[in-house]
């Protein structure tokens, strides 16, 4: 804000938003009522129960709000310069919640005793308490924020239409910074919110089903931050499949959405006995700057390096008892059973992916940096490219023939951008599995429905999965309106939180 004052919605936007408010206070009161120190209820069951249980709730609360203000601190450092204070306060509370929590998960199996347990009980209950009066004022104004969703929308895809007509009809190969919709945002917050009204009826770490590791079944990678349309990929797969329970999807996001992902699948389960698996990359220690370029780049400061377009080259890493995996972007829908896919030859490559090439265009030559020795000794410059969307990766092909020690010295090469632009993960791939790469049949993945009005009704309708790669993603206003039934009709639109946060579905 001018002069700057800290952010502060003014009086007639609170009052606007006052009904939106009372819900999330009316939650706020009863997690008070059965949790506040002051409370007789509360002093009673206090009194009752044993000191590890009482720590182990204190703990999971404190994690819970950790997760909320770190989810909102991430939302204010997107905001002007006058949010910074608001901004510095999340993330600062955020990291003393998430510190306290681990102090109290370390006493959770010693055998102190109450007396010593009392003051650390004290100490997090009033943090927390100051966590919720943090986190309701930062809500105030993320709402005020959320509620212009519809026309920023709006402006993005008209800028990138005009933008594309100068360009004589070629789509950006980059999304616009600002270009993901705060309405996705405003969801993940709200499912948070309802965790934290009702902490115990969601699990922190549900226990793995054997199915998570069973190689006879078909299994999915999907990484994505998007909690609703991942439901649509989940949603559509199961139901295209002739026997859904033998499909099991790996969904992984980053560690602040996490909960969001365990309350909408909690509350709305993935239908038809369809396997869904929910990780976060923390969970897979071996992502570090030690390991990884990608993780020591971003961590170095690289911004255009996004750790969820990346971790599909750690997929022999993170599931090691897998022998294939099917790659599914999130703005993907199934059309079909893809079970057939774990059938297909791919003639001892790792890669099966259709070819997006035709005449002299979408070739190596529009994504790599042919002036640079490297890539002319490497590469051919008329070679085809494919896609991103729907990859068949043989785990155990990939392991032989090491493409992830390639992409990482590809990486090590390209840490100044001058091999290729490091916002295009295509790229990264098309190098990584050059040469180690099958043709599928292009009826497996028919793409441009997120940009191209002039699909043929009968390649969507024949296509096993269509994908709405480019800017005018399904869930905005401004998709493109032949299409986006082919989406909507998948999303579970009794989840009250979608017209809350603004979706035009």
């Amino acid at each position: 804000m001018a002069g700057g004052r800290a952010f502060r919605p003014s009086a007639p936007r609170r009052a606007a938003f006052a009904a939106l408010l009372t819900l999330l206070l009316l939650a706020a009161l009863s997690f008070l009522l059965s949790s506040a120190p002051g409370a007789s209820s509360s002093r009673s069951s206090s009194s009752s129960s044993p000191p590890s249980a009482r720590l182990a709730a204190v703990r999971r609360h404190a994690a819970d709000h950790a997760a909320v203000l770190a989810a909102y601190a991430a939302h204010a450092r997107k905001l002007k310069e006058a949010s910074a204070a608001q901004s510095l306060s999340l993330s600062s509370l955020s990291s003393d919640l998430s510190a306290l929590s681990a102090r109290l998960a370390s006493h959770l199996s010693s055998s102190l005793p109450e007396d010593a347990l009392r003051p650390l009980e004290k100490e997090a209950r009033e943090r927390i308490k100051f966590a919720r009066a943090l986190a309701a004022d930062a809500k105030e104004g993320f709402d005020t924020q959320s509620k212009i969703q519809k026309l920023s929308d709006t402006v993005f895809a008209v800028g990138e239409q005009l933008a594309r007509a100068r360009r004589g009809g070629r789509m950006s190969s980059r999304i616009a910074a600002g270009s993901t919709p705060k309405s996705l945002h405003c969801l993940a917050m709200r499912l948070l919110e309802a965790r934290l009204a009702n902490p115990s009826a969601f699990a922190d770490d549900p226990d793995p089903s054997p199915e998570f590791d069973d190689p006879a079944l078909y299994h999915y990678a999907v990484f994505s931050d998007n909690v609703l349309a991942v439901s649509v990929v989940v949603a559509s797969a199961a139901r295209a499949a002739a026997d859904p329970s033998r499909h099991v999807f790996h969904v992984v996001t980053a560690p602040m959405y996490l909960p969001a992902f365990r309350v909408w699948f909690s509350r709305r389960p993935p239908p038809l006995g369809v396997h869904v698996q929910l990780l976060a990359y923390s969970d897979f220690p071996f992502l570090n700057a030690t390991n990884s370029p990608v993780i020591r780049q971003i961590e170095g400061g690289n911004r255009d390096v996004a750790v969820l377009d990346y971790l599909r080259f750690y997929l022999p890493d993170m599931f090691p008892a897998l022998r294939r995996v099917v790659l599914l972007e999130d703005d993907v829908v199934v059309q079909k059973d893809l079970a057939a896919l774990w059938q297909v030859d791919l003639d001892g490559k790792v890669n099966g992916a259709v070819e997006m090439c035709f005449g002299g265009f979408r070739r190596y030559r529009k994504y790599l940096n042919f002036t640079q020795p490297i890539v002319r000794d490497r590469f051919n410059p008329g070679a085809c490219a494919w896609a991103y969307g729907v990859n068949v990766f043989d785990l155990e092909a990939w392991r032989r023939d090491g493409c992830t020690e390639l992409f990482h010295q590809y990486m090590e090469m390209n840490e100044d951008g001058e091999l290729w632009d490091p916002t295009s993960v295509l790229t990264a791939g098309l190098m990584s599995f050059y040469g180690n790469t099958k043709p599928l049949d292009k009826s497996w993945h028919v793409m441009g429905l997120g940009y191209n009005p002039s699909i043929s009704p009968e390649a969507i309708r024949s296509a096993a999965v269509i994908h709405f790669d480019g800017n005018m993603k399904p869930w905005l206003d401004v998709a493109l309106n032949q299409y986006k039934a082919l989406w909507t009709k998948y999303v579970d639109t009794e989840m009250e939180f979608l017209t809350l946060c603004n979706f035009g579905l």
